[in-house]
C-alpha cells in the first residue's frame, strides 16, 4: 500500500489491480496494489472496494488478472480462471454489478488474456460515460418534480466517484444540479454502521465544493417533516424486474418517510444494476455483515461484548415508494404502462359505437393506483394550491393526489348533489350531456387549481370544470388524468393548459 491520488476508484496497472482503499478515507488516501485474486476478494469483502458500479469494474479487472496469472506459455487454464471468477462473483451476493462485471469479462476468455483485459478497461471507460448520462437524465427529472429553487436534497450512503468508475450516480446527479445553480445544499446521512456518508460522501462533497450538512440517519425523517428536503436521491445495488430496489440499509426507511411527506424519491443507477432474472424484491438475497461493524466504531467497543447483532447490509424499497428509477437509457416509473390488465376496453358501452375504458384494474391494484397518483402529484408539486376532483371516478385519484401534495380537496359534483349556492356549467359528453357544479365558497379567489379526473375523452368534463374554476375567480393550474382517449379532440378543448396523462393507453381505439 502507498498513499497517492487516484481519480478513478479502481483501475489497472501492469500486473495488478489498483483501487482506493475506501476504509481509510477521509483521513488518508491509500491505494491498494493487488496482484492476487485473494487480495481483490478480501478488499471487496472488507469494503475497501464498494459501490455497485465499482464492484462490477473490480470483478472485470479481477478476471483479467486471473487470465494473466493462469496463462503459461500462451495457454490459459480456462477452468482455473472460471473458478477464480466464481469466487469473485460470490464475494458480495447482493450487488448484481459484481457478477455482471465478472461475466462480461469472462465472455472474452476464449480470445485470450489481452482481450479479457481490454474488455475490463472498456468497462471502466463506459462506466463514467454511463454515469454522466444517467446523472444528466436524473437532474432533468429532479428539476421537474422539485420546483423550489434553490432545492435542498437528501442522499444516503456514497454514490459518487468513489463508488463508481468516475463521476457517480446519485451524487453525479447532485453534481449536475450544483453546476446549473439549481442546488441549495445537500443533506447527507452518516449511513450506519460504517459511516460511508460521513466518511466518503461528505469528503466528495467538500472536494467538489458543494454546500452540505451531515445528519445522523434517524434525523432524516425530521428534516423532511420540517421542510428541509425537496427530493431524496439514492443509488441502487440491485433492481428487480418489477422495480423493487435493494440499496444500503436505511434506504427503505427514507422512502417511507418521503412518501409520508410527499417528497420525490429518485433512484439513479446504471442499467447493469437492473436484474431481469430477479422477479421482485423478495427474491433478492440480502447480505449479512459481521457483528463487529455494529458493536464497534473505529475499533472502539460501543456495546456490551457478546451482544447479538442484526446487521443486514441492504434493504429493499418497493417500487410503489419510488418516484422514478433513472438509468443512462431510460426513466422507469412505478407503473405497468401498456399492461392490458390495467385497462379493459368494452365495446358498445354505454351505447352502440362507444368504446368504454374500464379502469377497474387500476383501482383494484393499490400499487398501480398509488404510483399513478404520485406521478400526477410530482408533476404539479409547487404549481398548485388546491385539487378539484370530478365526480365520480375522479374522486379516488384526486383524493390521493391531494394527500400527496398536502393541498385542500374539493369535489365537482353532478347537478343536485351539493347544498347551498353553487356555480353550475352544462357540457357535452362523448355520448350525451350533463351538468357539473361546485359550491361557490369552495375555491379561494386566486387559487391555483389542479383538476383531476380518470379519463380525458372529448374534454367536455374537464373544460366544464375549468369554467367552474374561473367562475370561482380561481386559476386552472392544469389537468391530471389517468388515461387519454386519442382522436376525440379532448386536448384541443383544454385551450393549451398543462395536461398530464399518467397511464398510456397503448393499442386502444377511440
Amino acid at each position: 500500500m502507498e498513499e497517492q491520488f487516484m481519480q478513478r476508484s479502481v483501475d489497472w496497472e501492469p500486473g495488478c489491480v489498483v483501487a482506493v482503499d475506501q476504509t481509510t478515507l477521509p483521513h488518508e488516501m491509500t491505494v491498494l496494489h493487488m496482484t492476487g485474486i485473494d487480495q481483490i476478494i478480501t478488499a471487496i469483502q472488507r469494503l475497501a472496494i464498494r459501490g455497485a458500479p465499482a464492484l462490477g469494474l473490480a470483478g472485470g479487472l479481477g478476471v483479467a488478472l486471473s487470465a494473466h496469472l493462469r496463462s503459461v506459455a500462451g495457454e490459459v487454464d480456462h477452468a482455473a480462471v472460471r473458478a477464480d471468477a466464481e469466487l469473485l462473483a460470490a464475494a458480495r451476493p447482493t450487488a448484481v454489478n459484481l457478477r455482471w462485471g465478472v461475466q462480461r469479462a469472462l465472455g472474452r476468455l476464449a480470445d485470450g488474456p489481452d482481450a479479457v483485459l481490454q474488455e475490463a478497461l472498456d468497462m471502466i471507460t463506459e462506466d463514467e460515460r454511463t454515469n454522466r448520462a444517467a446523472a444528466t437524465r436524473a437532474a432533468t427529472l429532479i428539476r421537474e418534480v422539485s420546483p423550489r429553487r434553490p432545492m435542498h436534497v437528501l442522499t444516503h450512503c456514497n454514490t459518487g466517484r468513489l463508488a463508481t468508475g468516475g463521476w457517480g450516480t446519485a451524487l453525479g446527479a447532485i453534481r449536475e444540479l450544483a453546476a446549473s445553480c439549481d442546488l441549495g445544499s445537500v443533506l447527507a446521512t452518516e449511513t450506519r454502521p460504517l459511516l460511508q456518508g460521513a466518511r466518503l460522501t461528505v469528503w466528495e462533497l467538500a472536494e467538489a465544493d458543494i454546500p452540505h450538512r451531515l445528519c445522523v440517519d434517524s434525523a432524516a425523517a425530521a428534516a423532511m417533516a420540517g421542510g428541509s428536503v425537496d427530493c431524496v436521491i439514492v443509488g441502487a445495488d440491485r433492481i428487480a424486474a418489477n422495480g423493487d430496489t435493494a440499496n444500503k440499509i436505511g434506504t427503505y426507511a427514507l422512502a417511507l418517510a418521503a412518501a409520508r411527506h410527499g417528497i420525490p424519491f429518485i433512484v439513479v443507477a446504471p442499467e447493469s444494476s437492473v436484474d431481469v432474472t430477479t422477479p421482485r424484491g423478495d427474491d433478492i438475497l440480502i447480505e449479512d455483515r459481521p457483528a463487529d461493524e455494529v458493536l464497534e466504531i473505529a475499533g472502539a467497543q460501543i456495546a456490551q461484548p457478546g451482544t447479538a447483532v442484526y446487521n443486514p447490509a441492504f434493504d429493499v424499497t418497493p417500487i410503489d415508494l419510488i418516484t422514478a428509477i433513472v438509468t443512462e437509457d431510460r426513466v422507469i416509473r412505478p407503473t405497468r404502462i401498456g399492461d392490458t390488465s390495467l385497462v379493459r376496453h368494452v365495446a358498445d358501452f354505454p351505447q352502440p359505437g362507444v368504446t368504454f375504458r374500464d379502469l377497474a384494474g387500476v383501482y383494484t391494484d393499490p400499487h398501480a393506483l398509488a404510483a399513478l397518483a404520485r406521478r400526477l402529484a410530482d408533476t404539479f408539486r409547487g404549481r398548485c394550491d388546491h385539487v378539484l376532483a370530478i365526480e365520480s371516478r375522479g374522486f379516488p385519484v384526486g383524493t390521493l393526489v391531494a394527500q400527496l401534495l398536502g393541498c385542500p380537496l374539493t369535489f365537482a359534483r353532478k347537478a343536485g348533489k351539493l347544498p347551498g349556492a353553487v356555480h353550475s356549467v352544462q357540457y357535452g359528453l362523448e355520448y350525451g350531456a350533463d351538468t357539473l357544479q361546485v359550491q361557490m365558497d369552495a375555491l379561494a379567489p386566486g387559487a391555483r387549481v389542479l383538476i383531476v379526473d380518470d379519463v380525458l375523452a372529448t374534454g367536455g368534463t374537464l373544460a366544464a370544470a375549468a369554467e367552474l374554476v374561473s367562475a370561482s375567480h380561481a386559476r386552472t393550474a392544469g389537468f391530471g388524468v389517468l388515461l387519454e382517449v386519442a382522436g376525440l379532440g379532448g386536448v384541443e378543448r383544454l385551450n393549451g393548459r398543462r395536461l398530464v396523462v399518467a397511464l398510456a393507453d397503448e393499442g386502444a381505439t377511440a
